[in-house]
């Protein structure tokens, strides 16, 4: 799957609503590896009461345990927003291959935002990362949702 191709954060987007339905944060994930869809998943902290169930990190264990293998050098992970600390570490730890992302987080985003986890020389990391793919869409679904929630009273 090429950079022009869009179908890879359709997918995602298509999770981040599953997560805006359930009352999560809508957030979703696809990882591809080359044209084939290996996993795609949404945020799950309220449904599983875990606090690293992130759509990356999803994503990330289950395909990894669909290969059989967690070394993910030839996968793409597509995502809705920018990965936090804890998901752009694990995708250095996988050593994912490339992630794109739509919306970027600058509260809390660790590939570009706030800070460049995978371009740290520290990490050694070999993750390469793309932004702004359909980022209007990732963010209207984050800001739905937020909206909702500021008129509920709600926190998050």
């Amino acid at each position: 799957m090429d950079s022009f191709d869009l179908s890879g954060m359709r997918a995602a987007l298509e999770e981040a609503e599953k997560a805006l339905n359930e009352g999560e944060v809508p957030v979703g994930a696809a990882l591809y590896r080359g044209d084939t869809l290996l996993w795609a998943d949404h945020n799950r902290r309220e449904a599983l009461k875990d606090p690293t169930a992130h759509a990356e990190m999803l994503c990330l264990r289950n395909g990894a345990g669909k290969l059989g293998n967690w070394r993910l050098k030839d996968c793409t992970l597509y995502v809705t927003l920018e990965p936090c600390p804890m998901c752009a570490g694990a995708l250095l730890m996988s050593r994912l291959g490339r992630c794109v992302f739509g919306a970027a987080d600058p509260d809390a985003g660790c590939c570009g935002s706030i800070y460049d986890l995978p371009a740290d020389p520290l990490l050694r990391g070999a993750t390469a990362w793309e932004h702004g793919v359909l980022e209007t869409e990732c963010r209207a679904l984050l800001d739905r949702f937020f909206s909702m929630k500021r008129q509920k009273g709600g926190t998050e």
